[in-house]
This record gives structure tokens, C-alpha cells and sequence, in this order.
């Protein structure tokens, strides 16, 4: 009980920290993106990669082979395609519910990849609400629209948290643990998209750092399924380690990448990935 505890509190800090974080710098300097940020997250992606490449998916893997000998890299692949394929589930529901909202995004000229910071995190709808002079209602929408997005992807990445925990890791610092802070990290700057359009929708600043905060809860109910399903046994820990593997690639290469770029415009983004591999390989091995 006393772990459950503690891998709870670590995660709320990563979750409902790291978005209200962003909550505070967005509802005093009402800016979204910056090249600091940028670097950040470009960073902490790599280190990410590192962690699933050559810690999580390693434990899978090993893990699946415990299954009367069962074939543990094709158990790991399944599960990892799973939590790809689930992730992207939820950003096309989104997208679908709410590109109706935005006139560029729903023209048939428009790509069907996001090619604007904005579009990435869907403060487009916010942007877009502002220049047609929209009601102070429909910009407090945009933001709720924002943090109902950011609250689905937080469950999938507190599940990769869980399961981190639940490697018995002899090292100095724990799977989980590092997963945690890089995840905190990157929810700073959605933290920041969720409480732009809030307070420029008339919520208070308080209430809109709050709700942004609480955007972040759903992380806790991946990290409890995460350790639930690493505790009851190999096959357990296979899935759930797996699953948290694509999940978690697919929001780096597929968000949290993208997002870096679109926020620099230059190459050094991907400097910085190889870079935040490097150290993440260091942590595991040193």
C-alpha cells in the first residue's frame, strides 16, 4: 500500500503538476510556444526514447518469454502496436468532433497531418473563435475542448509510469520515476494551451490554472492500471510494458517531436533528440 502510495503522489505531481504548471506561465505570459520549450521537449523525447528502446521494451520482452516459452517478441510487438494503434484512436476522434469548429482545418485543402503548432494541441479553435470576435463563450469552450484532449492523452502516459514502477529495477532510480519528471515536462507547455483560451474566454485565472491542473488526473488511473496489470504475473507485465511502449512512441514521434519542430523551424530539434537519447542511455547503463 505504502508503494501504491508513493507511485500515486509521484505520478499527480507529473500529471496535475506538470499541466498546472503550465497553467500558471500560460495565464501570465499568454504565450503557447517558445524555442526554450522547444528544446525541452525535444530533449526529454529522446531521453523517452531511450527508456522504451532499451529499458521497457527489453522487460517485455524478457517477460514474455517466461510464458511457458512463449514467443515474448511477438507478444511485445502485439502490445505495442496496440497501444499505437489506441493512442491514435483517440487523436482521430478528437480531430473528428472538433475540426468542424475551425474553417482551415476543414477545408478539403488542408493536409491531413497537422502542419501548425496551434492545430497540434487544438488551440487553433481558440485562435480562430478570437479573430471572429466570438463570444466570451465559445473561447472558454475552445479551452475545455483543449483540456478534454490533453485529459485522454494523460492516460496512456500514466500507464507507462505504472508499468516502469513495476520493474523490479535495482538501479539508483527507477523506471517510473524517470518517466514521471520527462512526462511532467512535457505537460508543461499543454498545460500552457489549455489555460490561454480559458482566461481569455472571462475564467478566472485561479479557476482556469485549476481546471488545468485537473486535466491532469486521468494520468493517475493509467499509472494504478499500468501497476495492476504488472503485478498479476509475467503475461501481465508483458502486455502492460508493451502497451505503455506504443503509447508512449506514438506520442513522441507523433506529438511531442512534431511539436518541438513546429515550435524551433530548424533542424537543431532533432540534435537535441539524439542528444536526450544519449543521456537516457547513460541513466539506464551507468
Amino acid at each position: 500500500m505504502d508503494e501504491l502510495i508513493r507511485i500515486s503522489l509521484v505520478t499527480l505531481l507529473a500529471g496535475v503538476g506538470g499541466t498546472g504548471a503550465g497553467g500558471v506561465i500560460g495565464s501570465l505570459f499568454r504565450k503557447s510556444s517558445n524555442k526554450v520549450i522547444s528544446l525541452l521537449l525535444s530533449a526529454t523525447s529522446g531521453v523517452m526514447i531511450a527508456i522504451v528502446c532499451f529499458e521497457l521494451l527489453v522487460e517485455s520482452v524478457e517477460a514474455g518469454k517466461q510464458l511457458a516459452g512463449g514467443p515474448g517478441v511477438l507478444m511485445t510487438a502485439a502490445t505495442v502496436f496496440l497501444g499505437v494503434f489506441l493512442v491514435l484512436l483517440l487523436n482521430h476522434v478528437i480531430d473528428k468532433r472538433t475540426e468542424g469548429q475551425v474553417a482551415h482545418t476543414a477545408s478539403t485543402d488542408h493536409p491531413k497531418v497537422h502542419d501548425n503548432i496551434d492545430e497540434l494541441h487544438h488551440v487553433n479553435h481558440y485562435n480562430e473563435h478570437a479573430r471572429q470576435g466570438a463570444a466570451k463563450r465559445e473561447l472558454w469552450t475552445a479551452g475545455v475542448v483543449i483540456a478534454f484532449a490533453i485529459a485522454l492523452h494523460n492516460i496512456p502516459e500514466g500507464m507507462s509510469i505504472g508499468a516502469g514502477f513495476a520493474i523490479q529495477d535495482d538501479g539508483a532510480v527507477s523506471m517510473g520515476l524517470m518517466l514521471a519528471v520527462l512526462i511532467g515536462l512535457h505537460n508543461i507547455p499543454e498545460g500552457m494551451a489549455v489555460t490561454v483560451p480559458l482566461v481569455a474566454g472571462g475564467m478566472g485565472r485561479a479557476k482556469a490554472i485549476l481546471l488545468t491542473a485537473c486535466s491532469g488526473l486521468p494520468m493517475l488511473i493509467g499509472a494504478w492500471l499500468g501497476v495492476w496489470l504488472g503485478d498479476i504475473g509475467p503475461l501481465g507485465l508483458c502486455c502492460s510494458l508493451g502497451f505503455a511502449s506504443g503509447a508512449m512512441l506514438y506520442v513522441v514521434f507523433g506529438e511531442i517531436i512534431p511539436q518541438s519542430i513546429l515550435m524551433y523551424r530548424s533542424r537543431v530539434p532533432a540534435i537535441l533528440v539524439v542528444v536526450g537519447m544519449l543521456i537516457g542511455m547513460c541513466l539506464i547503463y551507468l
